[in-house]
Parts: C-alpha cells; sequence; structure tokens
C-alpha cells in the first residue's frame, strides 16, 4: 500500500543518501515530498558526494542540485504516513530550525516509520527523542547519539519505529529495513537461466 513520506533535507546532504532513498521509495509506490527550510518546492539543494577512500574521515565533493518537491512551510507532518532524513552536512544547521525539530517530534509521538542515516540522528536528538531507542549513525556522531539517551550498534538497526544505518555503503540493508517497516513486500525471485 503506498505511504506518504517526507523527506527532510538541505543544502550539503548527502548526494547518495537522498537521491537514492527518493528514487527507491517512488520506485515502489511511495509518494515523497522532499522539503527543505526556506526554500519553496521547485528550488533547489546543492549535495555532497562523502566517499570512503581509507583516509580518518571521509573525502568530500560537489553532487548533483535535487529539486524540492513540496515547501516545508506548507507541508503538515500529520498528513504523512513516514519520515526519513538523510545525512551530509546538512543536518548540522537543519536541526536549528523548529519546524524540523517540531517535524521530527510528531513521527515519534504518533509511533510512525521514521529512516535515518549517517549524520542524519543529529536531528534526531536535536529533537529529544532518541531516549531509550538502539541505533546507529556515522561513527563521529555516536557521542552526540548517546548523550541524547540511545545505545549505539555497529552496523543497520531497526528499534521499534526507527531504522538508522551508518552511511550510504549501508543502503541495501537499510532501505530493505524501512521498506519493511513500511509494510512493503520484496521478494526476490530465482535467477532467469542463462541462454545457451
Amino acid at each position: 500500500m503506498s505511504k506518504d513520506i517526507l523527506m527532510i533535507v538541505g543544502d550539503f546532504g548527502e548526494d547518495y543518501e537522498i537521491m537514492v532513498p527518493y528514487q527507491a521509495l517512488e520506485m515502489v509506490g511511495h509518494s515523497v515530498d522532499a522539503v527543505c527550510p526556506d526554500k519553496e518546492a521547485g528550488e533547489t539543494i546543492k549535495t555532497a558526494i562523502h566517499d570512503f577512500r581509507g583516509d580518518q574521515t571521509y573525502m568530500e565533493t560537489r553532487g548533483h542540485d535535487f529539486e524540492l518537491t513540496a515547501t516545508m512551510a506548507d507541508v503538515d507532518p500529520t498528513e504523512y504516513d513516514a519520515l526519513c532524513v538523510p545525512g551530509g552536512r546538512a543536518p548540522e544547521y537543519l536541526r536549528g530550525y523548529d519546524a524540523v525539530i517540531e517535524a521530527v517530534q510528531h513521527f515519534f509521538e504518533a509511533d510512525k516509520p521514521v529512516a535515518s542515516i549517517c549524520h542524519g540522528p543529529q536531528i534526531l536528538a536535536a529533537a529529544d527523542v532518541l531516549e531509550g531507542y538502539e541505533l546507529t549513525a556515522y561513527p563521529a556522531v555516536r557521542a552526540e547519539c548517546e548523550a541524547a539517551g540511545c545505545s549505539w550498534v555497529d552496523g543497520v538497526v531497526r528499534d521499534r519505529n526507527l531504522v538508522t544505518g551508518q552511511a550510504w555503503p549501508d543502503h541495501p540493508e537499510w532501505l530493505a529495513e524501512f521498506l519493511d517497516l513500511l509494510g512493503d513486500e520484496i521478494s526476490h525471485g530465482e535467477p532467469a537461466a542463462a541462454a545457451d
């Protein structure tokens, strides 16, 4: 059954963590409204690509422009079935917007599905909704998450209404858990036989 999903994004959010979930959720029939405070539907955000090449932290390069599909000031979180909070650098400033914090709090108070990855849990921590949860995030965000009252787990984590992952390499498992939480049934058939 199709769900209405709110995705909160901002300039220099991680390209893959915005584009891939947005497209995957739309592909299986969900409707996703991507919003950013102080921007309107049709405007774009700039994304950043974070690559992992064995350094102590990720390397960042410029990503794509991503077009917003709705205006945050016009959306009502109560009209959405689920929330997706991607990572990148955007969460560090998005958590300063009251509208973002209030939206996140609604999804937890209503026990609706929430998926967050990488630095996205910075917003959840600022919303004060993590007490008693098990979760993961980008490892550099661990202390911040634990200070918000959660227990850290390595790898993709699903705890009640929340699915978290460490970074975009977790997409297959993270998205599968989120889709399962949304009630989607994804089956993998037998591969086709090779032609002689």
